[in-house]
């Protein structure tokens, strides 16, 4: 009777030798794709289905004056971008910041990471000066303005009083009754000082249109007056 040796060893070096050869095919069949990082740094790039795990934001504290912020940002993030997320917090404009980092102020094109900023990392923003001074004569102006507006306002109630008496003079003068003449030159003077006043106050911009506008409605009541008043005052 014959003996059939069985070669347990050399199924198990065959069967190592096809899984080494299969994952050497595919690791020769994989290729490595390359990309240009900001700044000129080559790294590998990251494929859809690479384990590489997700890069997360930074928390980055900055300081505006008493105030303080931490905005989560993504560490390749510019800084300009990072400028456009501290406009929610605190009203300034991109063009009104001024970032610094380590007594250096940072451009709007340069990247978080490739300057060093780390999570924690400590940014002071500061308004840009001559932007300020803007935003503070733009402030001046818009107070001046709307202090004109006021005035105007004041003296249109003014006339609008007056207004009245002028109409229910005009009642009583047509159901025949008499005015008393020192009644009708009081009126007549308290117009010309509501006009005199209108007229001395320095207007600019749309307040101008308002102004015009009262005149224009003083005159309207100045003629309305003396064309009631008139055969009474004869």
């Amino acid at each position: 009777m014959m003996k059939r040796k069985l070669k347990f060893n050399g199924g198990k070096a065959e069967s190592a030798d096809k899984t080494s050869s299969t994952a050497a095919a595919a690791v020769k069949e994989e290729v490595i794709e390359w990309e240009m990082r900001p700044g000129g740094m080559l790294v590998q790039r990251r494929s859809d289905n690479s384990d590489v795990p997700i890069t997360l934001n930074l928390r980055i504290r900055v300081a505006y004056g008493a105030a303080r912020y931490e905005i989560s940002v993504n560490p390749h993030a510019t800084f300009g971008e990072l400028k456009k997320l501290l406009t929610e917090e605190t009203g300034l404009q991109p063009g009104e910041q001024r970032l610094i980092i380590r007594g250096k102020e940072r451009e709007n094109g340069e990247y978080l990471d490739m300057c060093g900023v780390k999570d924690r990392s400590k940014i002071i923003l500061i308004e840009d000066p001559e932007s300020k001074e803007k935003r503070f004569m733009q402030m001046r102006k818009n107070a001046k303005i709307q202090a004109t507006h006021r005035l105007i306002n004041d003296v249109s109630a003014e006339i609008d009083k007056l207004a009245e008496q002028i109409s229910a003079i005009e009642k009583s003068i047509g159901n025949g009754k008499k005015v008393a003449e020192l009644q009708i030159t009081t009126l007549i003077e308290m117009l010309m000082r509501q006009a005199v006043k209108l007229d001395n106050i320095d207007v600019e911009g749309d307040a101008c249109a308002q102004k015009n506008l009262q005149l224009m409605t003083y005159a309207c009541r100045d003629k309305e007056c003396k064309n009631v008043w008139k055969p009474l005052m004869c």
